[in-house]
Parts: structure tokens; sequence; C-alpha cells
């Protein structure tokens, strides 16, 4: 049965690049940089709301990106590859590459917290933690989206409606060609010879100038087949293809008396799972921060931090089950390397729930429930 609501998604992860030094711009980074950015306009607000300066939200950004990429650079380090950054200790400088661990972002953002707080009158660990996890949500919400433009940290192979073939890494792979122009992928409606396909890609290849049409048979019959072929037996496979089978294709004319194939190939359909875990943060942030709106200074300290770990990090786990392993070793354990990670994350949630109900029950007294709606004596 053919998939109708799958979605082919092949975003160029570069925005533009600089005239200078033509370094590019990628939408990764842009997200990261506009997670601080907005997260530090919201943190202005809660300071402000609570009569606190500007000038500790500017200290405590700066701490907080610090915090944040070290934190996320050595969790990747060492939670998912530490032989293999011991070999090479200069690669661990390179963060531009990849590699940074939510997990480890965590660590690092407890860290520096602690160390701000330390410094700050008024202001207990757990007050600006409480604080900073809102944003830190909103911030999980930019970089998974990231992470999505980028086709990385994919999901598993699904049958739903909703599933997404990432196809950048096809059309990549194919552009590095010296015979290939351009390489575009897109839905394709199936034909009456591919109805076995459960999710058809219509790949379109605008050759060089200087291609015929014998050449580019010849291509399309040994290089793109054998292309192909590479590109389905990945660990992380984005089509099937044996390259046994016929290759269905058609040559076309293009503007300027060139030359592009038309090629029929079977896409794999993945989970999103870098959307879930978008949107469900997202949808976090704008929880927390209703929480925190509702009481402000009154919210018994710890709370909001508690109820982040437990959500942020349960669901997180759930998610796993919907993701390919990032690391080769994760496939011999029962559970991934995310899922272990989070489990002492929620047990810490809710142990520290529980510490401030009991907390707060004792200064209130029985009859005063932890968090109550409001009422016409407020």
């Amino acid at each position: 049965m053919t998939l109708f609501n799958y979605i082919v998604w092949d975003p160029n992860k570069e925005i533009f690049r600089l005239p200078i030094n033509d370094h590019p711009i990628v939408w990764y980074g842009l997200l990261f940089a506009m997670a601080f950015i907005i997260g530090q306009q919201v943190m202005f607000y809660i300071f402000k709301s609570e009569k606190k300066t500007s000038q500790d939200v500017e200290t405590l950004t700066l701490y907080m990106v610090i915090a944040t990429v070290i934190g996320a650079r050595l969790g990747h380090v060492l939670f998912y590859d530490p032989i293999g950054y011991l070999q090479n200790p200069l690669d661990i400088l390179k963060v531009w590459e990849g590699g940074l661990a939510s997990h480890g972002a965590a660590i690092g953002i407890l860290t520096g917290i602690y160390v701000y707080s330390r410094k700050k009158a008024g202001q207990s660990y757990l007050w600006v933690v409480d604080r900073v996890v809102i944003i830190v949500a909103l911030a999980g919400s930019f970089i998974r989206f990231g992470n999505f433009i980028n086709s990385e940290i994919v999901g598993l192979p699904t049958d739903s409606s909703n599933g997404v073939v990432f196809a950048r890494a096809l059309e990549e792979a194919i552009e590095t060609d010296q015979f290939i122009k351009s390489a575009e992928a897109s839905k394709a409606s199936p034909a009456s010879d591919s109805l076995d396909m459960t999710a058809p890609v219509l790949l379109r290849l605008e050759f060089i100038a200087a291609m015929g049409q014998a050449e580019a048979t010849g291509y399309l019959q040994n290089r793109l087949k054998s292309i192909l072929n590479n590109l389905s037996s990945r660990s992380e496979p984005h089509i099937k293809y044996s390259q046994e089978g016929p290759l269905a294709y058609r040559l076309v004319p293009t503007t300027g008396e060139g030359l592009a194939a038309e090629v029929l190939i079977e896409g794999i359909p993945r989970h999103p799972a870098q959307l879930y875990e978008s949107i469900s943060s997202l949808l976090l942030f704008f929880f927390l921060l209703y929480l925190w709106s509702r009481k402000k200074a009154e919210t018994p300290e710890g709370l909001i931090f508690s109820l982040f770990l437990i959500v942020l990090f349960g669901l997180r786990f759930v998610y796993e089950f919907f993701k390919e392993n990032q690391e080769a070793f994760e496939d011999d354990i029962p559970l991934n390397m995310g899922q272990w990670l989070s489990i002492p994350l929620i047990i810490a949630g809710i142990i520290l729930i529980f510490r401030v109900m009991k907390k707060n029950k004792k200064i209130k007294g029985p009859d005063h429930n932890l968090v109550h709606p409001r009422d016409g004596n407020e």
C-alpha cells in the first residue's frame, strides 16, 4: 500500500555564505543563536516582573552560554565517543562540525547556575533554576528544529501517515559528482508500474551542459545505480534500492538545450523524532511560563524545575524508542544512551517534587494545596 501523506524533506543547511570569506551561515547555528537571544528577552521579562535588574540577566546569560556550549560538547565527547576523542583530542574543539549532547548541556547549565547563584544574594539556586528551565525548554525547541533542518538524529522507519523521507543526504551525495549540475528530490505520484513502492520519490538530476543523451544514459545505468545502491546500504538508509533491478527514469530537455533525468526511486519514511521533541518542548515552555506567571515569587522553589525534569526527560525517554541510535555501541545495550541518561534526571525530578510538596505543606498547613486556582481574595 502506498502512503499518500509522507513528506520528502530536503532543505539546504546553508542560508547564505559571507561574501568576505565564503563562510556559510547555517540554519542550525542561527536557531541556536536565536534560542539565546529570545530566551534572554523572556528572562528580562521574568526578572523585571520580580524586581530584579537587567544586569543580573546579562550576567546570567553569559554564564548560560558558556556553560551550555561546554557542557553539551563535553557531554557528547564523554557519553558517545570518549575513545575517539581521546585519540584525537583537538577534535573536541571543533564544535562547528556538530556533536552536542542535550544531557551534557543540562549538566553544564546546572553547574553554571550554581556558580552564578553563589555570587548573587537573594537569588537562591532553586529560585534561579526554576526560571532558567523555562527558557531552556524554549531553547530545546529551537535546537531540535535545527536538527530537523539538518536531517540529523532521525527517527526509525514508519508506515504511519506522518513519515518523512529525508532526502538531503541523497541530493548531497549526487551533487558532488562531476557530471551533475544539480539534484532535487520531491514526492512522486506512483506510476502504474511502481505500485509496490511505499513512498515513491522523484529524483530530478540536471546534467552539465556537455552531457549528451548517450552519456546521460550510461551515467544513469552505471554511476547513478552504484550511488543509489551505496546509499541504500548505509546504517540509516533513506531509500530502498537494489542495483540488480531496472532503473525507472526518463530524459527530458531543460532550458538552454541542457538535459535532465527524472528518476523514480523508493524512499523510506521515518519518524520525524526531532519534531516530536521540538513541539513538546515548545508546549512545555508555555506551560512552565504560565505556571510561573500565576504566582511568580510565591511559586514554591523547585516546583518548576522538578516538573521540567519529569516532563522533558520523561518524554525524551519515550521518544528514544522512535529514534535511530546515534552510536553503534548502543545497538548492544537494552536502552540507548539517551534513555540511560534520562532516568536519573527523571528520578531527581520526582524526588524534588515530593520534597517541595512536603516543605510547602509544612509552611502553609494542611488546608493549602501546592498550586490552587485564583480566587476573589487574591
